[in-house]
């Protein structure tokens, strides 16, 4: 699915499209709808750089399991125990 978000709403609103994205993922943060890796993805942001956003605006970040396994699964890709 894509929404189209037209130039004139997003001039009106002084946001860019990355802008955008960044408020939907907080959004669905908050919600619990995303967790902080899916989040991040669709933020296009790294993902310490999204904690970095929830943190600037005093969210709490919430690490699931699979938060958990993803980080284990890139540690083992990077070769470290």
């Amino acid at each position: 699915m894509s929404i189209i978000i037209p130039d004139d709403v997003l001039a009106n609103i002084r946001m860019t499209e990355g802008e955008i994205k960044q408020e939907i993922a907080i959004m669905l943060f908050q919600q619990e709808k995303f967790t902080l890796a899916q989040a991040s993805r669709f933020a296009q942001m790294h993902r310490v750089a999204f904690q970095h956003l929830l943190a600037s605006r005093h969210i709490p970040v919430h690490y699931g399991v699979e938060d958990l396994e993803q980080d284990l699964k890139n540690l083992q890709v990077l070769g470290r125990p």
